[in-house]
């Protein structure tokens, strides 16, 4: 009972609500400026397919986001402190960025769409780089787990609002319309970084422009040692990659390039999923506080292999609704635990004073393996046939495994390693130990 309720206080904290609320301010540009929403939007004003397709390029900033990473190290805001500070700069850009797009008319030119879609995506991946750091500075070891999965969960809600309520409103009203709510919608992060506990700055930042860029590389690589940091940012890039692989060529798996399901028959499998994947970071999360961070990547790993065999068993089987349904939920359920261990492993990477580096560096490292070694998985399927394709995918799930023996050993008992953080300004210890 009194782990329960040490658990409870957990979730319920002050940072733990304020995560929640910035990872919906995180995830609500995105969709935004390449996704479902203006992708609706420009098809309804007669926009060409090629254009619409070519307006992925405007998402470029997010890939490039550790190139300026260095500078929200360096300088600190008059107010509000190093990261809050920083945080509500971003999110009032954004209000202004994404409200300039809501005044486009995209059937009497792309142009300035484009200009500002990329202002937008640059000032959200600023964003990004600011609350990775946040999240990473202000929570404490044993905190890591549930803050991954709680910020992640807000991150989802904020994606069905601009996938899914997007759409029901431009029923009803202009597209221009639908993108002034949706600026406003940004006051939510501002509010909550104004709001949110500020991390206590225990290390001093870098004192010119040249240290913040390089003393976070020389740091992680003294801490780590050169070898095993190879291995650790080798492990970055293959953890997730049968995942990845998978979410790459799913979709036309199920429809025309496979079993020949409706666009109608996955809707609401689709739609469960993304639910899946909530439940399965917030249990992510759960299960982190009682085993930490290291048995996590290993036992998720695994389940993550056991997601990716549901997808090997549909292809045998074939066409099966019963077991479609059942197979991405599965899938998404076990990425949902996957992920909430990966985002917690690469905050405890990261030093406090160049977190917002590190992790900017960090997570441009697991793109790569995202939007690059995912590039031929269509090819690879078409190649093998699907049953193979699916079953060598369960075996990349397990390939970051063999290097979790180098950094992240299976533990008897979770490490608690001293880390700066936040001091208990809540007046509670919240794991019961006093």
């Amino acid at each position: 009972m009194k782990e329960v309720r040490s658990l409870l206080l957990v979730f319920s904290s002050r940072k733990m609500v304020a995560l929640l609320f910035l990872g919906f301010s995180s995830g609500l540009p995105l969709y935004l400026i390449s996704k479902t929403p203006l992708q609706a939007w420009l098809t309804k004003e007669n926009v060409s397919l090629g254009a619409i397709g070519a307006f992925s390029l405007v998402g470029l900033p997010y890939s490039l986001k550790f190139l300026w990473s260095p500078l929200l190290d360096r300088f600190v805001p008059p107010f509000l402190g190093r990261r809050r500070g920083w945080l509500v700069i971003t999110q009032l850009a954004l209000v202004v960025a994404i409200a300039a797009m809501a005044f486009q008319r995209p059937s009497s030119g792309l142009t300035f769409l484009a200009i500002t879609a990329v202002i937008v995506a640059f000032f959200s991946a600023s964003q990004d780089i600011v609350v990775d750091a946040y999240r990473t500075d202000v929570l404490a070891e044993r905190e890591r787990g549930p803050g991954a999965s709680v910020f992640l969960l807000g991150y989802r809600i904020a994606i069905l609002v601009t996938s899914s309520l997007t759409l029901f409103l431009a029923d009803r009203m202009p597209w221009q319309v639908v993108y002034l709510l949706m600026s406003l919608l940004m006051f939510v992060g501002v509010v909550s970084s104004i709001w949110a506990p500020e991390p206590v700055l225990r290390y001093r930042p870098p004192q010119t422009l040249w240290d913040a860029v390089k003393l976070p590389l020389v740091e992680f690589f003294q801490r780590n040692g050169s070898l095993q940091a190879v291995f650790i940012l080798v492990f970055i890039v293959i953890y997730k990659l049968g995942d990845s692989l998978l979410k790459n060529v799913s979709t036309p798996f199920l429809l025309d390039k496979g079993l020949h399901f409706t666009q109608s028959d996955i809707a609401f499998p689709t739609g469960l999923g993304i639910f899946a994947v909530i439940v399965g970071t917030l249990s992510g999360g759960a299960i982190m506080t009682k085993i930490g961070v290291n048995r996590a990547l290993w036992i998720f790993g695994i389940l993550q292999a056991v997601g990716n065999l549901s997808y090997f068993a549909l292809a045998v089987v074939g066409k099966n609704f019963p077991l479609m349904l059942t197979a991405i939920n599965i899938e998404n359920f076990c990425a949902g635990l996957e992920s909430a261990a990966f985002v917690a492993f690469l905050m405890s990477l990261c030093h406090q004073g160049y977190s917002a580096t590190q992790y900017a560096l960090l997570s441009s490292v697991q793109g790569f393996s995202r939007d690059i070694l995912t590039a031929p998985a269509g090819a690879w399927a078409q190649a093998t046939g699907w049953s193979l394709f699916f079953l060598s995918t369960a075996i990349a799930a397990l390939l970051g495994l063999l290097l979790l023996p180098f950094f992240a050993p299976w533990n008897p008992q979770p490490v608690l390693i001293s880390r700066p953080g936040l001091d208990d300004d809540e007046g509670e210890d919240v794991w019961g130990r006093k």
